[in-house]
């Protein structure tokens, strides 16, 4: 698993990435109550807001920690957001998009690097 420091995490498959937020995102956030998915089929660059997460806190951007397309969305998230919440590093996956570019990859942190880049939050 790797992850970013605006706190997505991504597994990869192959070429298949799969995207959520990170548990100390989820548990920052509080109750997640709303969560918005991208579309099947819509593509997007390193960076890109593609999804949104809404909680008793605030609303959050979550950003394409790779480019590529989305090939499948977690609708389970629309009906039932607390997901996010329950295991956000697990059911409560955002996407899964087929990679562009690998390469970025490489610009993502373990999970020793995130635990590192946490504790210096």
């Amino acid at each position: 698993m790797h992850f970013t420091k605006d706190h997505e995490w991504v597994s990869v498959d192959g070429d298949i990435a799969t995207v959520g937020i990170s548990k100390h995102a989820a548990e920052a956030l509080g109750d997640v109550v709303f969560v918005e998915v991208p579309e099947v089929g819509k593509t997007f660059a390193k960076g890109d807001s593609f999804a949104v997460v809404e909680s008793v806190k605030a609303a959050s951007d979550v950003y394409a920690p790779v480019s590529g397309e989305v090939v499948e969305a977690n609708d389970v998230l629309s009906t039932a957001p607390e997901t996010v919440n329950a295991a956000a590093e697990a059911d409560g996956w955002f996407a899964k998009i087929k990679i562009s570019d690998a390469s970025q990859l490489d610009g993502l942190m373990d999970q020793a690097a995130y635990d590192a880049f946490l504790a210096t939050l």
